[in-house]
Protein backbone atom coordinates (compact mmCIF):
# COMPACT_ATOMS: atom_id res chain seq x y z
CA UNK A 1 0.00 0.00 0.00
CA UNK A 2 1.26 3.47 -0.76
CA UNK A 3 0.16 6.60 0.51
CA UNK A 4 0.08 10.65 0.38
CA UNK A 5 3.62 10.93 2.08
CA UNK A 6 5.65 7.84 -0.11
CA UNK A 7 7.72 9.13 -2.68
CA UNK A 8 6.34 7.55 -5.83
CA UNK A 9 8.23 9.23 -8.96
CA UNK A 10 12.31 8.81 -9.17
CA UNK A 11 15.23 10.75 -8.76
CA UNK A 12 16.68 12.28 -12.34
CA UNK A 13 13.17 11.98 -13.82
CA UNK A 14 12.10 15.14 -15.72
CA UNK A 15 8.03 16.29 -15.78
CA UNK A 16 6.51 19.38 -17.61
CA UNK A 17 3.88 20.74 -15.63
CA UNK A 18 1.32 23.34 -16.96
CA UNK A 19 -0.43 25.43 -14.72
CA UNK A 20 2.61 25.29 -12.81
CA UNK A 21 1.92 28.83 -11.06
CA UNK A 22 -1.43 27.55 -9.59
CA UNK A 23 -2.88 26.10 -6.59
CA UNK A 24 -2.05 22.75 -7.49
CA UNK A 25 0.70 22.93 -9.71
CA UNK A 26 2.98 24.77 -7.48
CA UNK A 27 2.48 22.43 -5.01
CA UNK A 28 3.30 19.15 -6.81
CA UNK A 29 6.41 20.95 -8.35
CA UNK A 30 7.16 21.47 -4.88
CA UNK A 31 6.95 18.10 -3.97
CA UNK A 32 8.82 16.89 -7.19
CA UNK A 33 11.58 18.70 -5.88
CA UNK A 34 12.15 16.99 -3.05
CA UNK A 35 12.61 14.00 -4.78
CA UNK A 36 14.75 15.25 -6.87
CA UNK A 37 12.49 15.48 -10.16
CA UNK A 38 13.46 18.11 -12.44
CA UNK A 39 10.17 20.56 -13.60
CA UNK A 40 9.99 22.21 -16.55
CA UNK A 41 7.12 24.61 -17.27
CA UNK A 42 4.70 25.76 -19.71
CA UNK A 43 3.09 29.13 -18.87
CA UNK A 44 1.69 32.54 -20.27
CA UNK A 45 4.32 34.31 -18.48
CA UNK A 46 7.67 32.22 -17.86
CA UNK A 47 9.36 34.82 -15.46
CA UNK A 48 6.62 34.82 -13.07
CA UNK A 49 6.41 31.49 -13.24
CA UNK A 50 10.02 30.71 -12.55
CA UNK A 51 9.99 33.47 -9.65
CA UNK A 52 6.78 32.18 -8.03
CA UNK A 53 7.46 28.48 -8.26
CA UNK A 54 11.23 27.67 -7.20
CA UNK A 55 11.07 24.36 -8.12
CA UNK A 56 11.02 24.96 -12.17
CA UNK A 57 14.24 24.86 -13.50
CA UNK A 58 12.95 25.88 -17.20
CA UNK A 59 9.75 27.83 -18.59
CA UNK A 60 8.66 28.28 -21.97
CA UNK A 61 5.88 30.53 -22.97
CA UNK A 62 2.38 29.33 -24.03
CA UNK A 63 -0.69 29.41 -23.91
CA UNK A 64 -3.84 26.99 -25.08
CA UNK A 65 -4.32 29.06 -28.78
CA UNK A 66 -0.71 28.32 -29.20
CA UNK A 67 1.39 25.38 -30.47
CA UNK A 68 3.97 24.21 -27.49
CA UNK A 69 7.53 25.22 -27.83
CA UNK A 70 9.23 21.61 -29.71
CA UNK A 71 12.06 22.12 -26.85
CA UNK A 72 10.04 21.98 -24.30
CA UNK A 73 8.74 18.33 -24.94
CA UNK A 74 12.22 16.79 -25.55
CA UNK A 75 13.45 14.38 -23.11
CA UNK A 76 10.21 14.11 -20.70
CA UNK A 77 9.24 11.08 -19.14
CA UNK A 78 6.25 12.56 -18.01
CA UNK A 79 3.68 15.32 -18.44
CA UNK A 80 1.27 16.72 -15.78
CA UNK A 81 -0.90 19.00 -17.90
CA UNK A 82 -3.18 21.57 -15.21
CA UNK A 83 -3.67 24.21 -17.10
CA UNK A 84 -7.69 25.49 -17.81
CA UNK A 85 -9.30 28.90 -16.57
CA UNK A 86 -11.22 28.58 -13.74
CA UNK A 87 -15.09 28.09 -13.58
CA UNK A 88 -15.63 30.05 -10.84
CA UNK A 89 -17.69 33.51 -10.93
CA UNK A 90 -20.13 34.12 -13.16
CA UNK A 91 -20.88 32.31 -16.79
CA UNK A 92 -20.74 34.77 -19.34
CA UNK A 93 -20.62 33.80 -22.81
CA UNK A 94 -16.69 34.92 -23.07
CA UNK A 95 -16.34 33.23 -19.66
CA UNK A 96 -17.96 29.77 -21.04
CA UNK A 97 -15.60 30.44 -24.45
CA UNK A 98 -12.50 30.89 -21.97
CA UNK A 99 -13.42 27.58 -19.71
CA UNK A 100 -13.89 25.14 -23.19
CA UNK A 101 -11.14 26.44 -25.00
CA UNK A 102 -8.84 26.46 -21.77
CA UNK A 103 -9.22 22.80 -21.83
CA UNK A 104 -9.86 21.34 -24.85
CA UNK A 105 -7.82 23.70 -26.91
CA UNK A 106 -5.31 23.57 -25.03
CA UNK A 107 -4.86 19.56 -24.01
CA UNK A 108 -5.06 19.12 -28.28
CA UNK A 109 -1.62 21.25 -28.30
CA UNK A 110 -0.21 19.00 -25.62
CA UNK A 111 -1.24 15.65 -27.41
CA UNK A 112 -0.22 17.67 -31.03
CA UNK A 113 3.69 18.52 -29.24
CA UNK A 114 3.92 14.49 -27.94
CA UNK A 115 2.71 13.29 -31.34
CA UNK A 116 5.60 15.36 -33.25
CA UNK A 117 8.35 13.69 -31.30
CA UNK A 118 9.82 10.73 -32.59
CA UNK A 119 8.08 7.66 -31.07
CA UNK A 120 10.88 7.15 -28.83
CA UNK A 121 11.20 9.80 -27.35
CA UNK A 122 7.92 10.02 -26.18
CA UNK A 123 7.05 10.36 -22.41
CA UNK A 124 5.51 7.27 -21.14
CA UNK A 125 2.76 9.25 -19.25
CA UNK A 126 0.55 12.34 -19.55
CA UNK A 127 -1.41 13.36 -16.32
CA UNK A 128 -4.14 15.23 -17.74
CA UNK A 129 -6.68 16.80 -15.25
CA UNK A 130 -10.45 16.67 -15.05
CA UNK A 131 -13.63 17.26 -12.86
CA UNK A 132 -16.12 15.78 -11.43
CA UNK A 133 -18.25 18.33 -13.28
CA UNK A 134 -18.00 15.13 -15.46
CA UNK A 135 -21.27 13.51 -13.84
CA UNK A 136 -23.27 16.41 -13.33
CA UNK A 137 -25.89 16.43 -10.66
CA UNK A 138 -26.31 13.15 -9.30
CA UNK A 139 -28.44 13.55 -6.32
CA UNK A 140 -28.19 10.38 -3.35
CA UNK A 141 -26.04 8.23 -5.37
CA UNK A 142 -23.02 7.02 -5.04
CA UNK A 143 -20.85 7.73 -8.00
CA UNK A 144 -17.56 5.76 -9.62
CA UNK A 145 -15.55 6.08 -12.35
CA UNK A 146 -17.85 4.24 -15.03
CA UNK A 147 -20.99 6.43 -14.21
CA UNK A 148 -21.80 8.01 -17.52
CA UNK A 149 -21.10 11.86 -18.13
CA UNK A 150 -24.06 14.31 -17.78
CA UNK A 151 -25.23 17.05 -20.38
CA UNK A 152 -24.77 20.07 -18.96
CA UNK A 153 -21.80 22.66 -20.04
CA UNK A 154 -19.30 21.47 -17.88
CA UNK A 155 -19.67 17.94 -18.18
CA UNK A 156 -19.93 18.50 -22.44
CA UNK A 157 -16.40 20.23 -21.28
CA UNK A 158 -14.96 17.41 -19.19
CA UNK A 159 -16.21 15.00 -21.83
CA UNK A 160 -14.52 16.86 -24.76
CA UNK A 161 -11.16 17.74 -22.47
CA UNK A 162 -10.07 13.80 -21.58
CA UNK A 163 -11.32 12.87 -25.20
CA UNK A 164 -8.68 15.08 -26.68
CA UNK A 165 -5.92 13.81 -23.89
CA UNK A 166 -7.01 10.49 -24.48
CA UNK A 167 -5.39 10.59 -27.76
CA UNK A 168 -1.91 10.13 -26.84
CA UNK A 169 -2.83 6.04 -25.93
CA UNK A 170 -3.21 6.01 -29.47
CA UNK A 171 1.00 7.03 -29.19
CA UNK A 172 2.01 4.67 -26.64
CA UNK A 173 1.72 7.06 -24.11
CA UNK A 174 -0.35 6.33 -21.45
CA UNK A 175 -3.21 8.50 -20.21
CA UNK A 176 -4.59 9.33 -16.48
CA UNK A 177 -7.41 11.66 -15.86
CA UNK A 178 -7.92 13.13 -12.40
CA UNK A 179 -11.56 13.94 -12.29
CA UNK A 180 -10.62 16.26 -9.27
CA UNK A 181 -13.01 17.27 -6.56
CA UNK A 182 -13.69 20.38 -4.18
CA UNK A 183 -9.82 20.95 -3.30
CA UNK A 184 -9.09 22.44 0.56
CA UNK A 185 -6.77 24.34 0.87
CA UNK A 186 -6.73 27.93 2.54
CA UNK A 187 -4.38 29.69 -0.62
CA UNK A 188 -7.41 28.70 -3.09
CA UNK A 189 -10.24 27.09 -4.51
CA UNK A 190 -13.57 26.77 -2.28
CA UNK A 191 -11.83 27.13 1.02
CA UNK A 192 -10.58 30.45 0.72
CA UNK A 193 -13.71 32.28 -0.28
CA UNK A 194 -15.39 30.96 2.78
CA UNK A 195 -12.92 31.66 4.92
CA UNK A 196 -13.24 35.16 5.70
CA UNK A 197 -17.11 34.35 6.10
CA UNK A 198 -17.08 32.16 8.11
CA UNK A 199 -13.81 33.71 10.38
CA UNK A 200 -16.41 36.80 10.92
CA UNK A 201 -19.45 34.99 12.19
CA UNK A 202 -21.33 34.90 8.96
CA UNK A 203 -21.09 31.54 7.46
CA UNK A 204 -23.52 28.68 7.04
CA UNK A 205 -24.94 26.30 4.91
CA UNK A 206 -25.30 27.09 0.95
CA UNK A 207 -29.14 26.55 -0.72
CA UNK A 208 -30.63 23.67 1.49
CA UNK A 209 -27.23 22.05 2.47
CA UNK A 210 -28.16 18.85 1.94
CA UNK A 211 -26.13 18.54 -1.32
CA UNK A 212 -23.06 16.25 -0.97
CA UNK A 213 -19.59 17.71 -1.31
CA UNK A 214 -16.65 15.84 -2.22
CA UNK A 215 -14.16 17.81 -1.27
CA UNK A 216 -10.44 16.45 -0.91
CA UNK A 217 -6.96 18.12 1.01
CA UNK A 218 -4.25 18.72 -1.20
CA UNK A 219 -2.22 17.02 -0.04
CA UNK A 220 -4.37 14.25 -1.50
CA UNK A 221 -4.50 15.57 -4.82
CA UNK A 222 -0.77 15.92 -5.11
CA UNK A 223 -0.28 12.19 -3.94
CA UNK A 224 -3.03 11.18 -6.23
CA UNK A 225 -1.01 13.30 -8.86
CA UNK A 226 2.18 11.08 -8.39
CA UNK A 227 0.52 7.72 -7.94
CA UNK A 228 -1.06 8.54 -11.35
CA UNK A 229 2.55 8.79 -12.60
CA UNK A 230 4.38 6.20 -10.91
CA UNK A 231 1.67 3.38 -11.13
CA UNK A 232 2.23 1.90 -14.58
CA UNK A 233 -1.81 -0.21 -14.58
CA UNK A 234 -3.58 3.14 -13.88
CA UNK A 235 -5.19 4.48 -17.06
CA UNK A 236 -8.12 6.76 -17.78
CA UNK A 237 -10.34 8.44 -15.22
CA UNK A 238 -9.85 8.32 -11.51
CA UNK A 239 -11.42 10.60 -8.95
CA UNK A 240 -9.32 12.92 -6.98
CA UNK A 241 -11.64 13.35 -4.17
CA UNK A 242 -11.91 11.91 -0.26
CA UNK A 243 -13.71 8.32 0.28
CA UNK A 244 -15.88 10.53 2.59
CA UNK A 245 -17.81 13.26 0.84
CA UNK A 246 -19.91 15.50 3.32
CA UNK A 247 -23.07 16.89 2.90
CA UNK A 248 -22.49 20.73 2.75
CA UNK A 249 -24.54 21.75 5.58
CA UNK A 250 -22.11 19.18 7.77
CA UNK A 251 -18.95 20.98 5.70
CA UNK A 252 -20.04 24.92 7.33
CA UNK A 253 -20.84 22.89 10.76
CA UNK A 254 -17.44 21.41 11.03
CA UNK A 255 -15.74 24.43 9.71
CA UNK A 256 -17.69 26.83 11.97
CA UNK A 257 -16.30 24.28 15.01
CA UNK A 258 -12.72 24.58 13.38
CA UNK A 259 -12.62 28.49 13.14
CA UNK A 260 -14.11 28.75 16.54
CA UNK A 261 -17.15 30.94 14.87
CA UNK A 262 -20.91 30.32 14.34
CA UNK A 263 -22.43 28.59 10.98
CA UNK A 264 -25.59 29.21 11.48
CA UNK A 265 -26.19 32.19 9.23
CA UNK A 266 -27.65 30.22 5.72
CA UNK A 267 -27.23 31.51 1.63
CA UNK A 268 -30.95 30.81 0.08
CA UNK A 269 -30.40 29.17 -3.13
CA UNK A 270 -32.36 31.56 -5.16
CA UNK A 271 -29.01 34.31 -3.99
CA UNK A 272 -26.42 32.31 -5.11
CA UNK A 273 -28.68 31.82 -8.31
CA UNK A 274 -28.89 35.49 -8.49
CA UNK A 275 -25.65 36.14 -7.91
CA UNK A 276 -23.18 33.44 -10.02
CA UNK A 277 -26.19 32.65 -12.93
CA UNK A 278 -25.58 29.17 -14.45
CA UNK A 279 -22.56 28.91 -12.33
CA UNK A 280 -24.93 28.69 -8.98
CA UNK A 281 -26.00 25.44 -9.98
CA UNK A 282 -22.54 23.93 -9.62
CA UNK A 283 -22.33 25.56 -5.91
CA UNK A 284 -25.81 24.03 -5.87
CA UNK A 285 -25.48 20.94 -7.06
CA UNK A 286 -25.52 17.19 -4.87
CA UNK A 287 -21.98 15.33 -6.43
CA UNK A 288 -21.53 11.63 -3.94
CA UNK A 289 -18.26 10.75 -5.66
CA UNK A 290 -16.27 8.25 -4.65
CA UNK A 291 -12.90 7.82 -5.60
CA UNK A 292 -13.12 4.29 -6.35
CA UNK A 293 -9.98 3.28 -8.74
CA UNK A 294 -7.48 5.18 -6.18
CA UNK A 295 -8.35 2.85 -3.15
CA UNK A 296 -8.33 0.04 -5.38
CA UNK A 297 -5.27 0.82 -6.97
CA UNK A 298 -3.55 1.14 -3.48
CA UNK A 299 -3.49 4.43 -2.70
CA UNK A 300 -3.96 5.35 0.95
CA UNK A 301 -5.23 8.73 1.68
CA UNK A 302 -3.89 10.67 4.43
CA UNK A 303 -6.90 13.10 5.30
CA UNK A 304 -9.89 10.65 4.96
CA UNK A 305 -12.41 12.39 6.85
CA UNK A 306 -13.46 16.56 6.85
CA UNK A 307 -12.23 17.71 10.17
CA UNK A 308 -8.46 16.68 10.80
CA UNK A 309 -8.22 17.66 7.12
CA UNK A 310 -9.52 21.53 7.85
CA UNK A 311 -7.49 20.94 11.54
CA UNK A 312 -4.73 20.58 9.44
CA UNK A 313 -4.89 23.13 6.92
CA UNK A 314 -5.88 25.73 8.89
CA UNK A 315 -3.52 25.01 11.99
Amino acid sequence: MLDGATRMTEPGMRILITGVTGLVGARLAAQLLMSRVEIVALSRDPARAQEKVAAVSRAWKWSPELAVPEQAVQGLDAVVHLAGESVAGRWTDEKKRAIEQSRVEGTRRVVEAIAALPENQRPYVLVSASAIGYYGETGERDVREGDPPADDFLAKVCVEWEREAMKAEALGVRVVTPRLGLVMSPEGGALQRMLPIFKMGFGGKLGSGRQWWPWIHLDDVIGILQHAIAHRELRGAINATSPSPVRQSEFADVLGRVVRRPSFLPAPAFAIKTALGEFGSEVLGSRKVLPTRALESGYRFKFRELEPALRDLLG
